[in-house]
């Protein structure tokens, strides 16, 4: 079900639980800011994948950052501040993203003979899938579905019987979750190939 927002919001308080590291109040933040910020976005994008992979950047970066919140200071005008970074950033980066995955393909077809790629691709397939396997069931259902299968959001949602912005908020934990698992991987190749082949999640 879709997450619930707080009938009696205290903002400042929810930050201080955010940056102690509770899933809860970064639930109510994003509950609260997410279909405004994701609104405005799509006003500036035009294009409401690209819009969807932002929003999800963009609260990827407060939970991996959350340390760096100050309480005292407007929490809406830090997430516009972020959310329009990320905006030019995709602006820049859009044009030279065919180039640069060319660039990588070619880099490990020099490297490595088939063989050897093949086995690699096995062994990052390996360590995708037990990152998937660690989420709950509704954040891996919903990674799965959008992530692997390729649905929209709002497809996801009908399957699920959730709505798509609960569908967002699943994905973006799940990110979360899959991103820091990956990270902490012994087997550094192999995981920088499984960011690779679920395209950078």
């Amino acid at each position: 079900m879709p997450i619930q927002r707080s009938e009696s919001w205290n903002e400042h308080e929810l930050l201080i639980r955010l940056k102690a590291g509770e899933e809860p109040a970064f639930g109510e933040l994003y509950a609260h800011y997410s279909e405004m910020i994701y609104a405005r976005l799509l006003r500036l994008l035009k294009d409401t994948d690209m819009a969807d992979e932002v929003i999800q950047e963009l609260f990827l970066r407060i939970w991996e950052k959350r340390g760096l919140i100050n309480p005292s200071n407007s929490f809406k005008s830090y997430l516009y501040t972020i959310a329009e970074n990320l905006v030019f950033d995709h602006f820049r980066k859009v044009a030279r993203d065919r180039k640069l995955q060319e660039s990588f393909r070619l880099m490990t077809t020099e490297i490595y003979s088939h063989t050897e790629e093949d086995l690699l691709n096995k062994e990052s397939k390996v360590i995708i899938e037990k990152a998937i396997a660690t989420l709950p069931p509704q954040r891996k259902a919903a990674f799965i579905l959008c992530k692997i299968e390729g649905k929209s959001y709002e497809e996801a949602a009908i399957i699920m019987g959730i709505s798509a912005s609960t569908v967002s908020n699943h994905l973006v934990k799940a990110n979360i979750a899959i991103r820091t698992y990956l990270g902490n991987s012994e087997e550094l190749l192999p995981a920088l190939f499984a960011i690779a082949l679920i395209g950078a999640i």
